[in-house]
C-alpha cells in the first residue's frame, strides 16, 4: 500500500512538473511574440538611402523623434519626481500622527555669529556682532595723576622686619 501511495505521489509530481514546464514554455513564446509585435509597430524595418539627401531627411526625422522621445522622459522625470515628493511628505505625516520620531543624523558644521545671524535673520536685517565695539573705552591712568595717596617703599618695610630686631617689633606691636 505505501508503494502504491509513493508511486501515485511521484507520478503525480511528475505530471505537475510536465505541466509547469509546458506553461513555462508558453509563457516564454507569448513573451517574444509580444516583444515582436512591438517592435514591428514602433521600430519599422530601416531602409538605407542611397542618396545623400535622402540620408539628411533621415537624420532630420530621427532627429525630431529623438526630441519627442526626450520630452516624454523629461516629462515622466518630473511626474516621478513629484511622485517621490508626495510620498515623502505622506510619510512624515503618517510618522507626525503616529508620534515616533526618527531622529536624524546630523552633521556639526562651524558657523561665526555673523553666518548664524543671517541664516536665522535673512538678508533683510543685517546685524554684525562685532562685540569690541560694544566694550567700555577705559583710559589708562598714569601712577602720578591717581588721586590714591603714595605707598612706602616696601624695601624699607623688609628691611625693619629683617634680623630679630624686626620680628621683635611684630610680636611687640601684636600684643
Amino acid at each position: 500500500m505505501k508503494i502504491t501511495e509513493t508511486l501515485n505521489a511521484s507520478v503525480t509530481a511528475y505530471l505537475l512538473l510536465q505541466v509547469g514546464q509546458a506553461l513555462l514554455e508558453q509563457e516564454a513564446q507569448e513573451a517574444e511574440e509580444e516583444k515582436r509585435r512591438y517592435m514591428e509597430e514602433n521600430c519599422p524595418a530601416l531602409s538605407v538611402p542611397t542618396s545623400m539627401q535622402e540620408l539628411q531627411e533621415l537624420c532630420r526625422k530621427l532627429h525630431k523623434e529623438i526630441d519627442l522621445v526626450d520630452e516624454e522622459r523629461y516629462d515622466t522625470d518630473i511626474k516621478v519626481s513629484k511622485s517621490s515628493k508626495e510620498i515623502e511628505e505622506l510619510r512624515t505625516k503618517v510618522q507626525d500622527l503616529k508620534g515616533k520620531f526618527k531622529k536624524p543624523a546630523l552633521k556639526k558644521v562651524r558657523m561665526s555669529a555673523d553666518a548664524m545671524l543671517a541664516a536665522l535673520l535673512g538678508s533683510k536685517h543685517k546685524v554684525s556682532m562685532d562685540l569690541r565695539a560694544n566694550l567700555k573705552q577705559v583710559k589708562k591712568e598714569l601712577r602720578e595723576e591717581r588721586s590714591l595717596p603714595q605707598t612706602a617703599d616696601w624695601r624699607k618695610n623688609i628691611e625693619d622686619k629683617a634680623g630679630m630686631d624686626g620680628r621683635k617689633k611684630m610680636f611687640e606691636t601684636d600684643a
